[in-house]
């Protein structure tokens, strides 16, 4: 059976990401159009070639992911940053056995096999930054296919090497991220240049590509994205998940407003909370996700004292926010939180995808979102569109969708039909022929 190497650096975050998301679907798709899935990872410390048993252990202990400085770390990373990797990387190959028994959030799940390098990604990145050329990564047993998740200098040897550049958003919104803008231009550019072909996630996308960088069009396909939610969180019904975000977060189904992603400028969080007050609703609303970067602004707006409201119980009086932040939601429980919720706010100022819209409407919960970038193209008329810039505007949106129900209902039908076009068989689809056309 054929094999496609997946680059799978985000999957060891604590918190998730939406590219971490992204390679789990891919690597499920893989297996579903007859592939092997393997995963392309780094660690901080050197894990044993001798001893298969030993390497599987090792590459799930969180001592090998956090960071413990040492004396020895400390010069081999310095050593890194000066040399790069000019004569190759050379992974070692994990087997997964089953042998090591998880405690339900396996990073690797869904993977055949775990290709671990010490520092794979810093060392890759320091030697394109030296050599100006992408790093040679050899494996024991070429894959059919290299397919890396973002944009990262290393090239597999022996297949065809594929690379997803989601968007350019360090380019585009430079004042929004903490990227080095120089090396990310020139990284993407030496992958356009070289790369056996370019993916990206929506025709918006694909369009930026190609006007900001030399390439054919030929090279760059938009294969959209999916999302597949575990059956038994969609098995609960209705009751089941009011009762869940009743027990768990104290809101009441339908009855509260939800935005969720990183606090990162681009999220427009600031600007969202301020609509919210405009817009006069009492429906509570709910921010889940942890913290980004360039965050002071959003929590100090999330904390703001016109929020609190006091209520009265007999003889006891508590405290509540109509503003809350949920720093860290687990995945079934985030699935909860999107169903019950009123709608899905959403007003980001730049996204290549947006995976939230789609997971809102797949889920059948109305969505409010921009009108720029690429989530008109994402949400069709399946949601409000609004200016991100313009608080009135996203206050009246809110206040619609705090006051008409039949909208509300007409937004949740549109969604699932709109969600169809995205759905996982036609996604396996995009990428079968995407890979036919490559190995």
């Amino acid at each position: 059976m054929k094999t496609v190497l997946y680059e799978c650096r985000s999957q060891v975050l604590a918190s998730g990401t939406g590219i971490a998301t992204y390679a789990h679907t891919l690597a499920q798709m893989a297996r579903e159009i007859g592939y092997h899935a393997d995963a392309l990872a780094d660690v901080l410390t050197p894990i044993d070639r001798a001893d298969p048993l030993l390497a599987e252990i090792l590459m799930s202990n969180a001592e090998v992911l956090n960071k413990r400085w040492t004396l020895t770390r400390i010069l081999r990373e310095l050593l890194d940053e000066v040399v790069g990797a000019p004569f190759g990387i050379r992974p070692i190959t994990v087997k997964r056995t089953g042998i090591v028994v998880t405690d339900g959030s396996d990073p690797f799940a869904g993977f055949s096999r775990i290709h671990a390098a010490r520092r794979l990604f810093n060392v890759a990145h320091a030697h394109f930054l030296r050599y100006r050329r992408a790093a040679r990564v050899t494996l024991g047993n070429t894959p059919s296919l290299f397919h890396a998740t973002h944009p990262t200098p290393i090239r597999v040897n022996g297949c065809p090497n594929l690379y997803t550049v989601h968007d350019i958003v360090p380019m585009r919104l430079p004042y929004a991220t903490l990227d080095n803008k120089r090396n990310f231009m020139r990284i993407v550019s030496h992958l356009t240049a070289t790369a056996d072909h370019i993916v990206t996630v929506s025709e918006y996308s694909r369009k930026e590509l190609l006007q900001f960088f030399k390439i054919d069009e030929g090279r760059v396909t938009n294969t959209y994205q999916a999302i597949t939610f575990p059956p038994e969180s969609l098995a609960r019904s209705d009751d089941e998940v009011a009762d869940e975000v009743d027990t768990l977060f104290q809101v009441t189904k339908d009855e509260y407003f939800l935005f969720y992603g990183a606090l990162e400028p681009k999220k427009n969080v600031s600007r969202l909370i301020d609509a919210y007050a405009a817009s006069r609703t009492q429906r509570p609303l709910l921010i889940a996700g942890g913290l980004g970067w360039q965050y002071a602004s959003d929590l100090e707006k999330i904390e703001d004292e016109r929020f609190r409201i006091w209520r009265i119980d007999g003889n006891t009086i508590t405290m509540e926010r109509r503003v809350r932040r949920l720093p860290y939601v687990p995945r079934d429980q985030l699935i909860s939180l999107i169903r019950g919720a009123r709608a899905v706010l959403f007003p980001s100022i730049y996204e290549g995808f947006g995976l939230p819209v789609l997971e809102a409407m797949q889920l059948g919960t109305p969505v409010m979102t921009s009108n720029v970038a690429s989530l008109p193209e994402i949400a069709g008329d399946a949601a409000l569109l609004v200016d991100p810039y313009d608080v009135a505007a996203m206050a009246r949106a809110i206040r619609t969708l705090d006051k008409d129900e039949a909208l509300c209902r007409e937004l949740a039908g549109r969604g699932l039909r709109r969600a169809e076009l995205f759905s996982p068989a036609q996604y396996a689809t995009r990428i079968a022929e995407l890979y036919r056309r490559l190995v």
